[in-house]
């Protein structure tokens, strides 16, 4: 559960970064598209900084519960969260309806894929051979 959470708020972080450097350079009509890019570029960083820590974490692969699927999903609906409070804290632009029900459509997918069959225990090796000699499809 500690991975879990940790994987969460190091998502968290590294979106409020993404955010921004997307979408935070339409505050600024004064810059250029070339400071618009290089400014991003810039913020962009420390995100990077922050995801492949929380993927590693979070990963089987690296001892964590989550599957790359389930963290991809994860961080898309952290990615909606963020970016729903940045366009109204920072944009001042009010979303419609239908982008809250698009939005909660994929919070669904984020239950659904939480759901189910646990990942594999990373290093659990192959799969039983059948009678007949092939490995079985999970």
């Amino acid at each position: 559960m500690l991975r879990i959470l940790a994987t969460v708020g190091l998502l968290i972080c590294s979106n409020i970064f993404m955010t921004y450097a997307w979408y935070g350079h339409l505050k600024k009509a004064a810059w250029t598209l070339p400071v618009a890019i290089l400014l991003s570029w810039c913020i962009a960083l420390p995100e990077y900084a922050l995801q492949v820590p929380a993927n590693r974490i979070g990963h089987i692969s690296h001892g964590g519960p989550l599957s790359a699927p389930q963290l991809k999903i994860i961080q898309e609906a952290i990615t909606l969260a963020v970016f729903l409070g940045f366009t109204m804290l920072v944009l001042k632009e009010k979303p419609r309806i239908n982008d809250y029900a698009a939005m909660i459509l994929i919070f669904a997918g984020v239950v659904v894929a939480m759901a189910g069959r646990p990942a594999p225990l990373a290093g659990a090796g192959p799969a039983p051979a059948s009678s007949t000699g092939a490995a079985e499809l999970p």
